[in-house]
């Protein structure tokens, strides 16, 4: 089954590795990792997906994550109601003849041609994984040259998240 867990962490050199040596070691398959700096200064919020056998198993990675040092709060948000968005590139084959049928295949998922050469078009959209899987099952006829994705990131809605005053930890002073 597949969870989606966040973490707050300090920003500290070696986090990542630490935290990714605990799923490692627990043989977690990762679909995706994503980390970036918050509003706080010197606060990283990590978002991963993966895939665990059963209930169980999630809540012991839980418990495994939040016993790291620098790892302020996880929580598996797969549950709950979320914002949850990816950003993928998608370089696709195409010519002149090509280029306004791709545009309109496009279009109805608000995304967008940010790149154009003579022999390939360069797409980037933004969604959840559904939306992007259905986009580029649409653009494969056309012959897909390469994919980047960021891997998802995610956070509970407005009414659900927790205020945290996280200058109460201790950790961060």
């Amino acid at each position: 089954m597949r969870r989606i867990v966040t973490a707050t962490v300090r920003n500290q050199s070696g986090v990542l590795n630490r935290i990714t040596g605990v799923l490692s070691k627990r043989q977690f398959n990762i679909d995706s990792i994503t980390v970036g700096r918050t509003e706080n200064e010197g606060i990283s919020k990590m978002t991963f997906v993966v895939h665990v056998d059963d209930d169980r198993q999630a809540e012991q990675l839980t418990k495994q994550l939040n016993k790291l040092i620098d790892v302020i709060k996880v929580s598996d948000i797969t549950d709950q109601a979320i914002v949850a968005r990816e950003l993928v590139l998608i370089k696709v084959l195409s010519n002149a003849q090509t280029r306004s049928e791709i545009g309109g295949i496009v279009e109805p998922f608000r995304a967008s041609i940010i790149d154009v050469s003579r022999e390939s078009i360069t797409i980037q959209v933004t969604g959840d994984t559904e939306k992007i899987e259905a986009l580029i099952d649409l653009l494969k006829p056309y012959g897909i040259k390469e994919i980047a994705r960021t891997g998802l990131t995610a956070f509970l809605r407005g009414s659900q998240k927790e205020v945290t005053n996280l200058s109460s930890y201790s950790l961060l002073k």
